[in-house]
């Protein structure tokens, strides 16, 4: 782990893209402003986590009986696997 000392104002640039500054010290909080391109995510620590948990619980709450409730699913029209239509 990198460990620097930052003073108000200074940054931390990551990367190509990510830059972390120093926008304020009250006590023992640092409040800091993140720049990150557009479409990377960036989450607290305790939100991602949340997030993660999340995700995992709703794959492992499928059930192979619940799937097996699941209907068949159709073949699209002109697709190899449909039937041709019936001439009379």
């Amino acid at each position: 782990m990198l460990t620097l000392t930052r003073k108000i104002g200074q940054k931390i640039l990551i990367g190509n893209g990510i830059e972390i500054v120093v926008r304020e010290i009250r006590g023992r909080q640092v409040r800091l402003g993140i720049t990150a391109p557009l479409g990377l995510p960036v989450y607290r620590e305790e939100l991602y986590q949340q997030i993660a948990d999340e995700n995992a619980r709703a794959t492992t709450e499928i059930s192979l009986e619940g799937l097996a409730q699941l209907p068949e699913p159709s073949a699209a029209p002109g697709s190899a696997s449909s039937k041709p239509p019936k001439t009379v």
